[in-house]
């Protein structure tokens, strides 16, 4: 069956980096488009970038434009999120989320597409 397996959270101070991890199987991982989403304590669950089946085209959140970068290894079935400059408000549950690339009309940068969920991993940043 399809996993996603999300990893490299951890704890930081304001200002570090974090490289976060997403490795997918049980699926043809150039069929999707892949994206990281995710929820701070007590609030919804936001988007923070997607990228292409091709890793040609990104496009992100305001809150991460010029501090975070999304990537993906189609050799490897991994999807990277590079976080710089981090800020307490980057704090949460860090989550890789994956949508058949072949649909219509989708909305890439709102949840409902992507049918396909890692368990999350924790980021915290302390000020």
């Amino acid at each position: 069956q399809v996993q996603l397996v999300d990893s490299g959270g951890g704890l930081v101070q304001t200002g570090a980096s974090l490289r976060l991890s997403c490795a997918a199987s049980g699926l043809t991982f150039t069929d999707y488009q892949m994206a990281w989403f995710r929820q701070a304590p007590g609030k919804e669950r936001e988007f923070v970038a997607t990228i292409d089946w091709s890793g040609t085209n990104t496009y992100y959140a305001d809150s991460a434009k010029g501090r975070f970068a999304i990537s993906r290894d189609n050799a490897k079935n991994i999807v990277f999120l590079q976080m710089n400059s981090l800020k307490p408000e980057d704090t949460g549950a860090y989550y890789c989320a994956a949508g058949f690339r072949w649909r219509r009309n989708a909305m890439w940068s709102i949840s409902e597409p992507y049918n396909q969920w890692g368990q999350g991993t924790q980021v915290t940043v302390s000020s």
